[in-house]
């Protein structure tokens, strides 16, 4: 005798069986942060209001100003107030950074789709169809990848090893972390908007919490307004936000390097004791050696020592940054399940 299965409740559908299906879009939130690029303005606001008018969903463009000290402010402001316009313009007091700037947007989108795109135009706003597209396909977060880069070389090896030291350190295959033309769900953005940390790297951050990333290549080209914000010394303190954003692990190798050191030092304390045995003490210098042994083996414990007391630092700098300690995208449940729970609180 066969047993049928249990039929389903009428109320649940096969999309909420899926727990992994991400629902269609219907709104999207595209955030620029904006320095200094008065040039650029006119054309970044055209060619993206035209890109987003193709999508066929509803849409908001959000300007970030970040302290420009040009016109930009007036100009975002003109823009945002325009009869039948999508822009939002959102005016920060004073340079506080791309990221930044980029996390002041998150917090005032509506979409339940956010795009970020820089206003140099290196990234063509005519690339978000695509990314609206994939994000359709079920992905929390969608990453590009340049094609023909148009950089100097020097932007291109440095871009190279941060994206090969991220990979390295999250173990996350995405090839091109520096591009910012990027798709994130609004749960993704939820989650990086309950972090409180104040150096940190939009895409290393929302790969945390993404169940399903992804990325697609796009056209990249030659800035034509202005100059790149990125200088050598901004470039460099980009280096370091990426690597405390990522890990502690610089502060655990002085424990490990320490170690080393310490090891090696008592084993050529060994070596020396047994050679001035052998060949008496003329061979040993009268000690000296002995003394460079032991002098390696107590560096090797300061080491240690300065390796411990960063793991108490990486504790204390992980529990002030205060991110989530976990993220739940969805909670599945019977539909008497929760109405019991709502009843008896």
């Amino acid at each position: 005798m066969t047993t049928q299965p249990a039929s389903l409740p009428r109320s649940i559908s096969l999309q909420d069986i899926d727990m992994f299906s991400a629902p269609p879009v219907q709104k999207v939130s595209v955030v620029i942060p904006v320095y200094n690029e008065q040039e650029s303005l006119p054309e970044l606001i055209r060619r993206t209001t035209a890109a987003c008018e193709t999508l066929g969903k509803a849409y908001e463009i959000l300007l970030v100003d970040d302290g420009s000290s040009d016109d930009s402010a007036r100009m975002l402001t003109d823009a945002a107030q325009a009869e039948g316009s999508h822009i939002v313009a959102v005016l920060l007091n004073r340079n506080y950074g791309q990221h930044s700037a980029i996390m002041a947007g998150f917090s005032h989108v509506t979409g339940d789709l956010v795009i970020t795109l820089d206003a140099d135009l290196q990234n063509p706003p005519e690339e978000i169809p695509r990314l609206v597209a994939k994000a359709d396909e079920g992905y929390d977060v969608v990453g590009t990848v340049r094609q023909n880069r148009q950089d100097s070389l020097f932007r291109k090896l440095a871009s190279r090893t941060i994206n090969r030291l991220i990979q390295r350190t999250t173990g996350k295959a995405m090839g091109d972390y520096g591009c910012m033309l990027r798709a994130y769900r609004r749960h993704i953005v939820d989650a990086m908007l309950h972090c409180h940390e104040r150096s940190t790297f939009i895409p290393i951050l929302a790969n945390t919490f993404a169940r399903k990333a992804t990325e697609i290549p796009v056209l990249h080209a030659e800035r034509e307004h202005g100059e790149s914000k990125y200088s050598f010394m901004r470039l460099i303190n980009l280096m370091y936000d990426l690597i405390t954003c990522l890990t502690t692990t610089p502060l655990r190798l002085l424990s490990v390097f320490g170690s080393v050191i310490a090891l090696a030092g008592f084993a050529l304390s060994v070596l020396l004791v047994v050679l001035r045995l052998v060949f008496g003490p003329q061979w040993a210098a009268e000690g000296v050696f002995m003394l460079f042994a032991v002098l390696f083996t107590f560096i090797g414990a300061q080491f240690i020592g300065m390796g411990l007391l960063g793991e108490y630092i990486g504790r204390i700098y992980n529990d002030v940054r205060a991110r989530p300690r976990y993220f739940i995208q969805r909670v599945v449940r019977q539909e008497h399940l929760a109405s019991q729970e709502e009843n008896h609180p």
